[in-house]
């Protein structure tokens, strides 16, 4: 297992307390298309870009201590998109898989795949699987891949299979809670800071259930020009909120 590249500009995280830093960061990797047309460059050029950005982020969370990273790679609704640039994601997810796996698995990250398996390519399938297969025991990190991921579809998802074990009576109903159904999310673990670029400042049915107590920072960067400090920042934005999740001080 080896540490952390250090950053090209030696930049080091802020120095927060343990209390302070985030355990699960949800990431919207948004403005790859803005950036490559600001180039005069086509769209996949952006996303291409933005390969980079992800994962120096990921080495920047575990320099700070971050725990798990939600990385919204392929949405539910990204099917819309022209049939080229769909394409192009599809391989691009797959390969992406693929050509960091080695290094992951080499910094001590445990890969996850949150999403549906209907519509994606099998090639993608099996690049996530066996990802998860070969990076199961590593405990530095989770990476959550989204990759035909919807929140909506999730909780829908999440319901039906509790609804089946409801029905074969593995499952008390008048004992079903918030709890419960959590166990049947893809992602069961709740999401601190919920991290946007591109100055959106909507979260694009993301994480629905896991976000309802995260703390929302939007920065106006686009995804391609994001590196670990961008994380940083948005950290050190987290530290100062005061979170009461419903009390009052």
């Amino acid at each position: 297992m080896r540490k952390p590249t250090p950053h090209s500009s030696g930049a080091k995280p802020p120095k927060l307390a343990k209390s302070l830093i985030p355990n699960h960061v949800a990431v919207v990797m948004d403005g790859n298309g803005r950036w490559a047309k600001q180039r005069g460059l086509p769209r996949t050029a952006g996303h291409e870009a933005g390969e980079a950005a992800l994962f120096d982020l990921v080495e920047g969370a575990i320099e700070i201590g971050v725990k798990e990273i939600s990385a919204f790679a392929f949405s539910t609704e990204n099917w819309k998109r022209s049939p080229e640039e769909v394409k192009f994601l599809m391989g691009f997810n797959r390969d992406v898989i693929r050509r960091r796996l080695d290094d992951m698995h080499e910094l001590g990250v445990r890969v996850r795949w949150a999403g549906r398996d209907r519509k994606l390519w099998k090639s993608v399938i099996d690049e996530l699987e066996r990802a998860e297969k070969i990076t199961a025991k590593n405990k530095v990190l989770t990476l959550n891949m989204c990759v035909n991921y919807g929140g909506r579809a999730e909780i829908i998802d999440a319901a039906i299979e509790l609804g089946k074990d409801i029905k074969a009576k593995k499952i008390d109903p008048d004992k079903v809670n918030e709890k419960t159904l959590t166990k049947y999310l893809d992602v069961p673990t709740d999401v601190d800071l919920f991290l946007r670029s591109s100055g959106e400042e909507r979260i694009s049915n993301f994480m629905l259930w896991q976000s309802a107590y995260a703390e929302m920072v939007f920065l106006d960067v686009l995804w391609p020009d994001v590196d670990r400090r961008t994380l940083w920042h948005a950290i050190e934005i987290y530290a100062k909120r005061d979170r009461r999740f419903g009390s009052a001080k």
